[in-house]
């Protein structure tokens, strides 16, 4: 396989404004090119190492459902319960309706497959009690954060329809309740202990503050860039580096390491009677490891979306062709979008540009990642993948 092409393509993007971008190709596993381009900072033209770490924000999301459906397969859920079964401050919601003053009682519950699938109501519009919650800076927990976050009315009646949003965040809070242990105790216990991920944490460790890439606005008009903190000025409130561990946006990785993961959920697709020497361990941890069966990740890239809120959400950024699964992207339609990629090749991104990409029918996977606002990730995505897909 010949990556020229891909080359090619990523030497452009600081025509779009891109500081640099990194990305790590597998076949079955294997790496098959690897390539960073330009800076990780502009200001003293330092080149993106092999190590640099990432903000991954909603990239995070995956690994939080992923670390929910572990729990699914020991029967401590079912994805058709009301939440409220296991947080009880989520029962007898109220709804606003129609822009009305007064919110009215919600007609359904909130399910914990709503929670996954981003139908709950739980948007990222801020919420009178959320604004109050962060007033603290990240000096709180996921427990403060689903007690506040509760008290306020939901934006549309559970499973009807779907936006973007907290419903990670409130899964992750389900965690913790259904393990007993933090959201980060629980990540690192199943999932970045057992795969190797020594590069992937809420909060940076001292000794490897260094290699965080900066993060850089972008302006169009100037063609300048400005570095940034993201916190503060971002039009959405994510709390990293914080006492508060954030499941819907809050991990830190180098593109080495959230491959790990990301190839960790494509075995779960392989033959378990597949000769072990076709795939990588040295880089990715055991191929042997049981992060989830073959079922439930298949349960993960079905869509779980119905009409009203498939079509919400294929309007959404640009999501043609795409169904939404438990937490993923997941490939219904090639030709809505023109993609190249298979039926049911899934995955997520990230607000800075971060990408991640799985299609066990020709055994692909990469991780792309970049850190900048705003992303590009319409222009970059489609094209990268198409791209790559070229090169097969």
């Amino acid at each position: 396989m010949n990556f020229q092409r891909v080359k090619n393509f990523l030497d452009t993007l600081h025509k779009k404004g891109i500081p640099g971008a990194d990305l790590a190709v597998y076949i079955k596993g294997n790496e098959v090119y690897r390539y960073r381009t330009d800076f990780s900072n502009r200001n003293i033209c330092k080149p993106i190492e092999p190590d640099a770490l990432y903000r991954i924000y909603s990239m995070t999301k995956v690994v939080t459902c992923v670390a929910a459906m572990r729990l699914y397969e020991e029967g401590l859920f079912l994805l058709g319960d009301p939440l409220y079964d296991y947080l009880p401050e989520f029962k007898n919601m109220n709804v606003k309706k129609n822009g009305a003053v007064i919110p009215v009682p919600a007609k359904n519950p909130i399910r914990i497959v709503d929670l996954f699938a981003m139908t709950s109501g739980l948007t990222y519009t801020p919420t009178p009690n959320l604004e109050e919650l962060f007033k603290k800076d990240g000096n709180y927990t996921l427990e403060d954060f689903s007690e506040a976050i509760s008290k306020d009315p939901l934006f549309f009646e559970p499973g009807k329809h779907w936006q973007y949003g907290y419903s990670h965040d409130i899964l992750g809070r389900l965690i913790e309740v259904l393990s007993g242990k933090t959201l980060g105790d629980y990540f690192n216990d199943n999932i970045f202990g057992p795969l190797g991920m020594t590069d992937t944490f809420f909060r940076i460790p001292k000794a490897k503050e260094h290699r965080l890439t900066p993060f850089y606005f972008y302006d169009e008009e100037s063609k300048t860039h400005t570095e940034g903190d993201p916190t503060m000025e971002l039009p959405i409130r994510f709390d990293l580096n914080k006492k508060y561990e954030n499941p819907g946006a809050g991990l830190f990785s180098s593109v080495d390491d959230y491959a790990k993961f990301t190839n960790a959920l494509y075995y779960c697709f392989c033959n378990s009677n597949s000769d072990p020497a076709k795939y990588s361990t040295d880089r990715i941890g055991s191929c042997n490891y049981h992060l989830l069966s073959k079922p439930t990740a298949e349960l993960m890239r079905t869509n779980h979306l119905g009409k009203t809120p498939l079509n919400e959400y294929q309007n959404w950024n640009y999501q043609k062709g795409y169904g939404y699964g438990l937490g993923v992207r997941t490939l219904l339609d090639r030709s809505a979008e023109g993609t190249c990629s298979s039926i049911g090749e899934f995955g997520w991104a990230g607000l800075a540009g971060t990408y991640m990409l799985i299609d066990p029918a020709v055994d692909l996977t990469y991780v792309y990642a970049q850190q900048v606002a705003q992303s590009k990730e319409e222009y970059i995505a489609p094209r990268l993948r198409n791209v790559i897909y070229g090169c097969l």
